[in-house]
């Protein structure tokens, strides 16, 4: 059975309890059932944000990828490892495309000019509750060989980019060391696609190189 977003769902009410940051609306709607009948009237809290990008750094001539380290209050809260190893990732602001957003998150979280961007794929990260969608990217970029701190003053980031060879980061997937979730899709789809990643962009940066 096919579902139609019009003509399946019924909005009863929705009215904003909080707008900050981030926006907290109360909502009762009904909908469809697989029966083929509705549902009682349902009230559910849904947050709202604007849409998201991040983006997996990959130096495909070293073969190596670039991770971020920062604290994360969800983390805290919920009394796990505060500080989280993750990708760059960001909100897009207004006027703005998925790609030009991944590329200056990713320079203002690691200070690396993104040369060439590949679309992964859109998802929702919680859609039970909230609306937010991600634009994942992988970007072609040239891997410091050390760690660093970066991160916007004006935003008090304090982030520590984590250079590391391939290798190295799907062993942190393989351990289940790596718990944001953006960044465990990211890592499991290099795993998928990252020779053939190197086929695409190594000889790109070998020309790059020579010129």
């Amino acid at each position: 059975m096919a579902f139609d977003n019009d003509a399946d769902v019924e909005l009863i009410e929705r009215q904003t309890e909080y707008a900050g940051f981030f926006r907290l609306d109360r909502l009762q709607l009904r909908h469809r059932r697989f029966d083929g009948g509705w549902t009682d009237p349902l009230t559910r809290e849904l947050v709202l944000r604007r849409p998201a990008v991040a983006l997996l750094p990959y130096d495909p001539v070293a073969d190596r990828v670039v991770l971020v380290e920062q604290f994360r209050l969800g983390a805290w809260i919920a009394d796990r490892p505060a500080w989280m190893v993750e990708i760059p990732a960001g909100l897009i602001d207004a006027g703005e495309s998925p790609e030009h957003s991944a590329a200056r998150e990713t320079q203002e979280e690691t200070g690396l000019a993104v040369a060439e961007l590949l679309p992964v794929g859109e998802f929702a990260t919680s859609p039970g509750g909230f609306n937010e969608w991600v634009s994942l990217f992988c970007g072609r970029i040239a891997a410091p060989a050390e760690r660093s701190l970066h991160g916007l003053a004006t935003e008090q980031e304090d982030i520590r980019i984590l250079p590391m060879a391939a290798d190295e980061a799907l062993a942190l997937l393989a351990e289940g060391r790596i718990q944001n979730a953006i960044t465990l899709i990211a890592l499991q789809w290099f795993a998928l696609n990252r020779e053939s990643l190197r086929r695409r962009w190594a000889p790109l940066e070998a020309t790059n190189s020579a010129l």
